[in-house]
């Protein structure tokens, strides 16, 4: 199909679905996470213990997504780096280290870390970019990104481009890193997406390194997946560093059409090639075992909706959904997780606050106030229940369209009582796992 401009979803089937996100999601910046990372898992592929640690205790008041999201969701592969070692675990977005960043930890290179001479990756972009000043950090390392600075006499620029595997080993299996994310939780100017002729798909996407633009830092940013399973992934920001630098011009440097010319390249494809396999796992892309699909916890959704809410938005992945209801009052959040054997922590989770325990053993926490993330006058509502096994199931919902938004109501449109209801039912309990 042609590329379309990312539009609000309908209650009709979809055509495709951070940091402080550089922008959901199936991608960075500050979030639900505990680490601050991104808004939402928009479409991820391998999570690791980054997102197991998150899983476990970032679910609390309005805060419900578990791991990073980003603009194009998480890679199998590294954090996208300078060419040195980086954490094997992928991260939604893959959060780009500023120039002088160290990035790395002690948990070493993983076995999908690519050794690229950065200085090949640094030729290819500066080949396919209009004609500027290029500076690139570690240009004598070795691994599958490169961060430079670009300066075409309007303004120094960051500048990166990461190389990766799908996880699914296939275009059809990545699709979700190149879909419009949805503004309820990703805010962003303008996002086209789509497949090209070959087969190949592209999203290019104008947004924000912050959600709450809180500072004037753009992050604009292409990513392309061909159809035989590789990702390029270019990130561009209006200032010399992701965060931490004054802005130094109105947009980011390059054009969505510079943009594209720069991830459809062809000098990708002999560095694509030099890529590791990922390993094989029974697992499904995006998913952790025993979680439940995002197209079951969708159908399970809206089954157990009250009558009289119309679905105005939805989407989700493995373990995580929301929808946008209005009943003609205003727009309003619900949002859901649903947790497996998370009884290891439960001592975490109920042991302050609103909990009661039922006589099946199962505990329900309530909690209501301001929610943490949103825009002005709004109130999250949050249901948190687990069962004597430790299976967890967590709803809520704003009085807001979306997190960041403003208020659009005085209330949320589901009430605690409702909310209760849901997050109790037994169909969770039935929901097919992976």
């Amino acid at each position: 199909m042609p590329l379309n401009e990312g539009s609000p979803h309908d209650d009709a089937p979809r055509e495709g679905f951070e940091e402080e996100l550089g922008a959901v999601l199936r991608s960075t910046g500050e979030g639900f996470s505990v680490e601050g990372r991104r808004e939402l898992v928009s479409g991820g592929l391998t999570r690791g213990r980054r997102r197991l640690v998150r899983r476990r205790l970032a679910v609390t008041g309005g805060a419900l997504a578990l791991a990073a999201v980003g603009i194009g969701g998480v890679y199998g592969g590294s954090l996208l780096g300078t060419g040195g070692a980086s954490t094997s675990a992928g991260v939604a977005g893959s959060p780009k280290p500023a120039p002088g960043d160290k990035v790395g930890s002690a948990e070493g290179v993983g076995p999908a870390e690519a050794q690229i001479p950065v200085k090949d990756i640094a030729a290819v972009i500066q080949a396919n970019t209009p004609s500027g000043q290029w500076q690139f950090e570690n240009p004598e390392g070795k691994g599958q990104s490169a961060l430079g600075i670009y300066d075409d006499g309007g303004g120094k620029a960051a500048v990166s481009v990461g190389l990766y595997r799908s996880a699914g080993g296939d275009g059809e299996a990545g699709a979700g890193q190149v879909e419009c994310p949805s503004k309820v939780h990703v805010p962003f100017d303008k996002c086209t997406s789509g497949t090209l002729p070959g087969g190949d798909r592209l999203m290019v996407i104008q947004g924000y390194e912050y959600p709450d633009k809180r500072e004037d830092t753009k992050n604009w940013r292409a990513v392309l997946l061909t159809k035989d399973g590789f990702l390029v992934d270019a990130s561009e920001w209006n200032a010399p560093a992701q965060k931490g630098a004054e802005v130094t011009r109105e947009n980011p440097p390059f054009t969505a059409t510079q943009l594209k010319a720069l991830v459809t390249a062809d000098g990708w494809r002999p560095l694509l090639k030099q890529l590791p396999k990922l390993p094989k796992t029974d697992t499904p892309a995006g998913a952790m075992p025993g979680e439940t699909g995002g197209p079951e916890i969708q159908s399970t959704m809206r089954s157990l909706l009250p009558k009289g809410l119309r679905v105005t938005d939805r989407d989700g992945d493995y373990g995580y959904g929301f929808l946008v209801v209005d009943d003609g009052k205003g727009k309003s959040l619900f949002e859901i997780n649903v947790q497996p054997r998370m009884g290891d922590v439960a001592h975490q989770l109920y042991g302050s606050g609103d909990v009661t325990t039922l006589p099946d053993g199962r505990r329900v926490k309530v909690t209501q106030g301001t929610a943490e993330k949103g825009g002005s006058g709004v109130v999250s509502w949050t249901v948190d229940t687990m069962t004597a096994d430790g299976f967890r199931v967590v709803v809520s919902s704003l009085n807001a369209g979306g997190h960041r938004q403003d208020a659009t109501r005085a209330e949320p449109a589901l009430t605690i009582e409702q909310l209760k209801t849901i997050a109790l039912s037994p169909k969770w309990l039935k929901a097919p796992k992976n």
